[in-house]
């Protein structure tokens, strides 16, 4: 992992930290999506009682070597991620799929994030860069996963992170 942040407020971009506490049901402690029901703005509109699949949002540092091609400049937190990792193929994992963090966090993959127009926002055109239409002409989300906490605990760049793959049959990530 190469960084770890946090927003206390619902900005898009969160600040890079020394270091995170995640909490078992609820996320990173002072962190503006820390929950057990959802806390994105527009979820909560629609039903503040649906429960919150989105505690820890982690993206791949390879998005921003992909976009920083295409003429843009995306650093760590930038796109709202309270983890950055580097070397895990983030977007082909299964649905259930548990991210064991440093020495005791554990988080259970849950959903692709929908990038939103907040990220046109941020820098006009980046909502299209982290787009792409697969073979078959299904949309792939690249702008990161989702996660819930089953075990809590201080995260911190440079933490190592381990993939425990679900029993088969894997599901594909669906947008949370």
């Amino acid at each position: 992992m190469i960084s770890v942040a946090r927003n206390g407020a619902h900005r898009f971009s969160k600040e890079v930290v020394e270091a995170i506490i995640i909490l078992e049901g609820l996320g990173v402690v002072g962190d503006a999506h820390a929950g057990i029901t959802v806390k994105h703005r527009s979820r909560v509109k629609a039903d503040p009682t649906q429960p919150n699949l989105r505690q820890v949002h982690l993206i791949h540092a390879e998005l921003f070597d992909e976009v920083a091609a295409k003429g843009f400049s995306v650093a760590p937190a930038d796109l709202g991620e309270n983890i950055t990792t580097q070397g895990i193929d983030l977007l082909a994992l299964p649905r259930g799929t548990v991210l064991a963090v440093g020495e005791s966090v554990r988080l259970e993959v849950t959903g692709l994030r929908n990038p939103c127009a907040q990220i046109e926002a941020f820098q006009p055109g980046l909502l299209s860069a982290v787009l792409d239409k697969a073979a078959d002409g299904t949309l792939i989300r690249k702008s990161g996963i989702m996660s819930i906490v089953l075990a809590g605990g201080m995260v911190q760049a440079g933490d190592a992170i381990r993939v425990e793959l679900p029993a088969p049959p894997f599901l594909p990530l669906e947008r949370v």
